[in-house]
């Protein structure tokens, strides 16, 4: 056995997940274009979120791997679909958008009741990704302007997914536990 300290990959997950998901909002709420938002869906969201999903399944984390290459996926996938409309190679409607949320909304939804067994900050950020997916769902069936609520719903899951890297990072450095991430919400 190895007495070696190994990284935490969820740290680059989850500074991956909450800088994509924060850009994507800023973009929502008509701050900054496109642009930024895709290089980083493929870059950080999406490939630097797998291979951290990859990393926690060799640490024996199924939810980290499971969550970070699922949602890795999302943005790579997200990315392709703005390519592909904006190149008029195969264009995705605002309802074809609509019903790729709706599938994420679902498996976001089983994340979300594994995170209440996890601690605090994890069902907090899962529980507004999935209010910001709910949100965003409705938004793409006939209701707009709840793509502003879900923006900032979104943010707040953004960054409560960087208090959690925040954690990681600034309790190890300091080699005390400074940033508490909460009891679980659901003891069995």
């Amino acid at each position: 056995m190895s007495n070696t300290k190994l990284g935490n990959p969820a740290v680059v997950g989850l500074a991956g997940f909450g800088l994509t998901t924060l850009l994507l909002q800023f973009h929502n709420l008509g701050l900054i274009g496109l642009g930024p938002v895709v290089a980083m869906g493929f870059i950080f969201g999406g490939l630097a979120q797998m291979i951290a999903g990859f990393l926690e399944h060799k640490m024996g984390n199924n939810f980290g791997f499971a969550a970070f290459t699922s949602y890795g996926a999302f943005w790579i996938g997200l990315g392709i679909i703005w390519i592909l409309n904006h190149s008029e190679i195969y264009t995705s409607s605002h309802t074809d958008v609509g019903y790729y949320l709706v599938g994420w909304t679902l498996l976001t939804f089983i994340f979300w009741i594994g995170s209440l067994f996890i601690h605090t900050a994890m069902a907090i950020t899962f529980s507004t990704l999935l209010l910001g997916f709910i949100f965003l769902d409705f938004a793409h069936f006939g209701y707009p302007k709840m793509t502003i609520i879900a923006a900032y719903v979104l943010v707040t899951c953004a960054l409560a997914a960087w208090y959690m890297m925040a954690s990681i990072i600034i309790n190890d450095v300091a080699g005390k536990q400074i940033l508490k991430s909460g009891k679980p919400w659901v003891k069995l």
